[in-house]
């Protein structure tokens, strides 16, 4: 076990609150009784999604990432809305930013991409069968342009390092493995 390494909140203060994330900054107790300051942020987590379609493509969105200030190829995402699961969360978004729904589902992994300083938990599901049913209806304010590629494609631009999103960098890199017949699928549910 790790408990040697547990550290103990000792006081929690809220020192900034936006539309969805909020900063706490905390003291926590160290196992050998030192105080030290952490600082991180709440999350209420996402979801994403490989969506797939029945000719093997994979449905992408590039959009701008305002912290960065550049556009990324991104797989589908989104933060989870309160009362929603993060399947339902993935099945909005996927219909929200593409447009599309898909026949089948099936959890993939779970992420936490920034354990230094963020609470942030992202369930990435695997949706295939794909069939357009709307227009992309993004949040107001989320400019997003959809795009086909290959796993061939998305492989290769994962290896040329123009895929830095950490969870679509890790979907692609699970798909790789599960086309090339290393990993299972996983069990699909019907949508």
């Amino acid at each position: 076990m790790s408990d040697h390494l547990e550290e103990q909140t000792v006081d929690s203060e809220l020192v900034y609150q936006g539309l969805f994330l909020k900063v706490r900054k905390d003291r926590a107790r160290l196992p050998d009784g030192s105080l030290h300051g952490r600082e991180w942020v709440m999350h209420p987590g996402a979801a994403a999604m490989l969506p797939i379609a029945d000719d093997g493509r994979v449905l992408m969105v590039r959009q701008w990432r305002y912290a960065m200030h550049r556009a990324y190829l991104e797989i589908p995402a989104g933060k989870i809305d309160p009362g929603e699961t993060s399947l339902q969360t993935a099945k909005r978004e996927l219909l929200e930013e593409t447009g599309h729904a898909a026949r089948e589902w099936a959890p993939l992994l779970q992420i936490h991409p920034a354990i230094g300083f963020s609470n942030e938990v992202i369930d990435i599901f695997v949706a295939r069968g794909l069939e357009r049913r709307a227009d992309a209806a993004p949040d107001h304010g989320e400019l997003i342009d959809v795009e086909w590629a290959t796993v061939g494609e998305l492989v290769d631009a994962l290896r040329a390092g123009r895929l830095p999103d950490v969870k679509t960098h890790i979907a692609v890199m699970h798909l790789q493995r599960l086309v090339d017949g290393d990993w299972p699928w996983p069990a699909f549910a019907p949508a």
